[in-house]
């Protein structure tokens, strides 16, 4: 069973930064693709960024593109997610996923983390 675990997030004002990571463990990790979310009070969870096993193919939604980089580091089981230029509407609690699959990644992964709490106040 994979086990992951975010941490980094907490309260920014508007156009700032968070790094939100996430720690893999119980697997190898570079079976891999990892991938974030998030969830706003009474909205559908929504896809935010993927990455493929070796971190050479990342994907993103238009909604974060430019603003959101994730990035993983095998040697450590980590996958980060770097958020600049911070909205309002980028509250919500995200969450790390894995899944074998690139593609499954980004529409219904495997493993899910717990979830950390991003507030971005204006």
């Amino acid at each position: 069973q994979l086990q992951l675990g975010e941490s980094g997030g907490g309260l920014v004002q508007a156009g700032g930064s968070l790094r939100l990571s996430c720690a893999a463990s119980g697997r190898t990790f570079s079976n891999y693709a990892m991938g974030w979310f998030r969830q706003a009070p009474g909205k559908e969870r929504e896809f935010v960024a993927a990455i493929s096993r070796s971190g050479g193919t990342t994907y993103y939604p238009d909604s974060v593109k430019g603003r959101f980089t994730i990035s993983r580091d095998n040697a450590k089981n980590m996958v980060y997610l770097q958020m600049n230029s911070l909205k309002p509407e980028d509250t919500a609690v995200y969450y790390c996923a894995a899944d074998t699959s690139y593609s499954e990644v980004k529409i219904t992964p495997a493993y899910w983390g717990q979830g950390t709490q991003v507030t971005v106040s204006s």
